[in-house]
């Protein structure tokens, strides 16, 4: 999933700064508006996909052994839910750079891919244990797409994508 957007994310950046360059508001809120679309659509289908095929894949690693498998395919579930936040948090993240904000977009990363993080891995196993390892991540996308969506608002008259 993270490759995909990734991948769209910085495909479409160009567009986005070029748009944002040339003041073409309207157009810049239309690539906002069906990025998050796809966006949406995309963290969905990845969240549903990884939940459907979690047997089948932590089968592949760890099928020699019942009880590790299931640890895994419960693991793998949690951890495949922060699928509905990254893809947002990339985009957002990739859409700060296009506007020319490498500020923002450098806080939305370390927010996202350190910071949270370690502080969930740290707290969450002492209130859940096993399944706070596993849900860190999620708590970390999820912090994260808040903080996103907080700057998304805050800049949206600045950046008119809005």
């Amino acid at each position: 999933m993270t490759f995909e957007l990734f991948g769209y994310s910085i495909g479409s950046a160009p567009i986005i700064g070029f748009h944002y360059g040339a003041g073409n508001q309207e157009e810049l809120k239309n690539l906002f508006q069906k990025s998050l679309v796809i966006v949406i659509i995309g963290a969905i289908c990845m969240t549903g996909l990884a939940e459907l095929f979690a047997s089948p894949l932590a089968k592949i690693f760890v099928g020699y052994q019942a009880e590790l498998l299931e640890m895994t395919r419960h693991g793998f579930c949690l951890f495949s839910l922060s699928f509905l936040f990254s893809g947002f948090n990339i985009f957002s993240s990739a859409f700060f750079t296009a506007l020319n904000n490498g500020v923002i977009s450098a806080l939305i990363s370390f927010l996202r891919t350190l910071l949270f993080q370690v502080i969930a891995v740290i707290v969450l196993p002492l209130l859940f244990g096993i399944d706070g390892i596993w849900a860190a991540i999620v708590v970390a996308e999820l912090l994260a797409m808040f903080v996103a969506v907080g700057l998304l608002i805050k800049k949206r008259k600045q950046y008119r994508y809005i």
